[in-house]
């Protein structure tokens, strides 16, 4: 649905960020922060957790901490947004399907969309892998819409956010909402701070984007986790420590002729 094309269904949302520092290379432990967050608030309709947060941030040894889509600890996960009621939207390691080159699957650093009934609604694949993730990550090829929390869900990872065309062809192909998760560091907080605001603005779609705190792997991680409103504004933003928090966001908001950017793209 392309509130663009004059369908829009206005409707507010409720989020949680949750902007927390995962257990490095414990995947049971970040499994069950996720399950507790869920758990503790029963009313919210979607949670966001940071890139890589299921496995912590890392790129050593990535293919001992990457699962498959039918990995039996996201189907604990799935039961658990069912259990609540609640989607959520959280980074791990995938393990790809095996090719000619690598008969175990390349790995991806992926964002995983569970919705409320329990059901995979969407897995990204990391497209703009920054610096050294070249070297332990496969990019992915496509850009991805899931459908959560009856909303139509343009999935974006970290470095993506940096660019407009990945956030515009999310929009021009119907979403509703921008879900970016990162974990970005020193001395990079000023860029995503913008960033995060421009995506928002230039498509004319509220924007949840959360991030890492913590350390890891001699990377400082700044927060400044944020909810965006469709005209750029900050709705909700967080500081540099751990902090789950909620923030209310109005998507699928008719757009003002006027300053529908898209409409001007020949």
């Amino acid at each position: 649905m392309n509130r663009h094309a004059g369908t829009a269904r206005e409707r507010e949302l409720r989020v949680v960020l949750a902007q927390l520092a995962a257990a490095p290379r414990d995947l049971r432990a970040n499994a069950a922060t996720i399950r507790e967050v869920l758990a503790g608030h029963p009313d919210s309709e979607l949670a966001v957790f940071p890139e890589l947060f299921l496995c912590g941030y890392t790129g050593e040894r990535v293919g001992e901490l990457a699962l498959t889509r039918d990995d039996p600890l996201l189907a604990e996960l799935a039961t658990a947004c069912a259990d609540s009621g609640t989607a959520v939207a959280f980074g791990f390691a995938e393990r790809g399907e095996p090719d000619a080159s690598r008969t175990d699957g390349a790995v991806h650093n992926s964002l995983a969309i569970i919705d409320a009934e329990g059901r995979l609604a969407a897995v990204y694949r990391k497209r703009l892998l920054f610096g050294a993730e070249a070297e332990a990550f496969a990019p992915g090829a496509d850009d991805v819409l899931g459908d959560a929390a009856g909303t139509a869900i343009g999935a974006l990872i970290c470095f993506d956010i940096e660019f407009p065309e990945p956030a515009r062809r999310l929009a021009l192909a119907g979403a509703e909402l921008l879900v970016s998760v990162a974990a970005n560091m020193a001395p990079y907080l000023p860029d995503h701070e913008l960033a995060s605001r421009a995506r928002a603005l230039d498509n004319r779609l509220p924007h949840v984007y959360v991030n890492a705190v913590g350390e890891a792997e001699g990377l400082r991680f700044v927060g400044g986790s944020r909810a965006v409103r469709a005209d750029g504004s900050v709705a909700l933003e967080l500081g540099a420590g751990e902090e789950v928090a909620e923030a209310v966001l109005t998507v699928g908001a008719a757009v003002d002729p006027a300053v529908d950017y898209l409409r001007f793209l020949r």
